[in-house]
């Protein structure tokens, strides 16, 4: 990973959150409802909340995750700025996380990938699973974080 990149657990305004979205595709994967009400209560609500910075302090990559700390991790949000990609960071994001909820020895990791973003998670040693269950009524109206 790039030297002059630092990742912490810090939480986030949403604001910077929102602002980051604009840089990063995982602005598109949110619905249009309420979206600055949910976006912050997400922030405010993940167990596990991660900050990728440049040298300059800017937001560059981001981890979001739920966990019980002892048994799984429901990653929820993982991007980089465009400007920053291949560069580690997701990666490092994702080692982080799986560290502070408890290491690969105990804790098993979930989410829901785009599907262009399947080849980074297959990368890291996941496999799709056929077996997560779901229910879904919530309303949903797509929209890009421009």
């Amino acid at each position: 990973m790039n030297k002059t990149i630092s990742i912490r657990e810090e939480r986030l305004s949403p604001e910077e959150y929102i602002d980051f979205l604009k840089r990063t595709d995982l602005g598109s994967q949110y619905p249009k409802e309420r979206f600055e009400e949910r976006v912050a209560r997400l922030l405010k609500n993940a167990t596990i909340s991660l900050a990728a910075r440049n040298e300059s302090g800017i937001l560059v990559g981001v981890l979001l995750g739920l966990t019980d700390y002892a048994y799984w991790l429901y990653v929820t949000d993982l991007g980089v700025d465009r400007a920053y990609e291949r560069q580690g960071i997701g990666s490092e994001l994702m080692r982080t996380a799986h560290k502070i909820a408890g290491g690969e020895k105990d804790i098993a990791v979930y989410l829901i990938a785009n599907e262009e973003a399947v080849p980074f998670y297959e990368n890291l040693g996941m496999k799709k699973s056929e077996e997560v269950m779901e229910y879904n009524r919530i309303e949903w109206t797509g929209f890009t974080v421009e």
